[in-house]
């Protein structure tokens, strides 16, 4: 570590399999994993953000975010001599301030992007929230539509569908900023054709041993559901009176199982992205993707087909 920060960072993008990574990470015996997966410091330093959309001021963002500088450094207080530390804040490669907080507090900081085809990840954030009861658009298109006035109206990055794929103005900050010897981007599709080579190769580059063998069974921050209902879901998940009213008469092991199955029937199974919509939105990206292209040195002629599976 130098002054207590992280010697490296996972920087996004959402949903491009930082989650899984960062677990898989913290299984290695010569990495150290801050215990807040996401604490965003680089985000949001000094500033606790506020967000104002649907389900933000409950998000993690909002209520987890580390902004004061001690604080985040006892996140890595555990830290031995013979480990690197690290974290996986999914924001630090979209918001524009985290790049140059990073360089102020640790210009040696190695960086670790993934990023994905960037409809597909458009789509899994809103799945994601379609999951959590917080995107009631049933039509991903309209959602799209309703990105520029909820960014106007402060809503979290996380809605931010497509300016998040905006990827290659984001990586272009952090090379130019850390050079690239420090910064390694890899694809989504990397970690579906070949997993293990992935994390030998990040092994390799954060400095620890690149033999270690991980258990990559389990799969992280899947999404398979949808809620169906706004108001039975609001009911189940946020205080109101009747419920309160419902405690006083209803003993907790018959009001806690009644209330987890109906949870249960206000799920729909998630549904996949028509082809069609697929095609129509990822050729709004191409010029995006053929700069992206050129700044990586990645053939990514497979994104502006439509065969992949969302």
């Amino acid at each position: 570590m130098t002054n207590g920060m992280p010697d490296f960072l996972v920087i996004g993008a959402p949903k491009s399999g930082t989650t899984s990574l960062y677990h898989y990470l913290d299984q290695h015996p010569g990495v150290f994993m801050s215990p807040n997966k996401e604490p965003h410091f680089f985000a949001f330093e000094g500033e606790p953000p506020s967000f104002m959309g649907t389900g933000d001021a409950q998000a993690w963002i909002n209520t987890r975010s580390v902004t004061e500088v001690n604080e985040y450094r006892a996140l890595f207080s555990d830290t031995s001599s013979e480990q690197v530390c690290g974290e996986a804040s999914t924001m630090y490669l979209y918001l524009e301030e985290s790049c140059d907080r990073i360089y102020q507090h640790n210009p040696n900081t190695k960086i670790v992007a993934f990023l994905r085809q960037p409809v597909d990840r458009a789509y899994s954030h809103y799945m994601h929230l379609r999951r959590d009861g917080r995107e009631w658009e049933s039509d991903f298109r309209k959602a799209l539509e309703l990105e520029n006035e909820r960014i106007g109206n402060h809503w979290s990055p996380a809605w931010h569908y497509r300016n998040v794929g905006l990827y290659c103005d984001q990586v272009q900050r952090y090379i130019d900023k850390f050079g690239k010897a420090q910064v390694r981007i890899y694809l989504y599709d990397d970690l579906l054709q070949d997993a293990p080579a992935v994390y030998r190769d990040i092994f390799d580059f954060i400095g620890v041993d690149s033999a270690f063998e991980m258990d990559t069974s389990a799969r992280h921050n899947t999404t398979k559901s949808v809620r169906k209902s706004k108001w039975l879901h609001d009911f189940l998940m946020y205080p109101n009176g009747v419920k309160s009213a419902l405690r006083q008469v209803i003993p907790a092991s018959v009001r806690k199982p009644l209330s987890a199955k109906v949870y249960r029937k206000n799920a729909a199974t998630a549904q996949k992205l028509s082809a069609e919509v697929r095609r129509e939105v990822t050729a709004s990206f191409e010029p995006e993707i053929l700069r992206l292209q050129d700044l990586v040195g990645r053939d990514l002629s497979a994104w502006l087909a439509c065969e992949l599976a969302c």
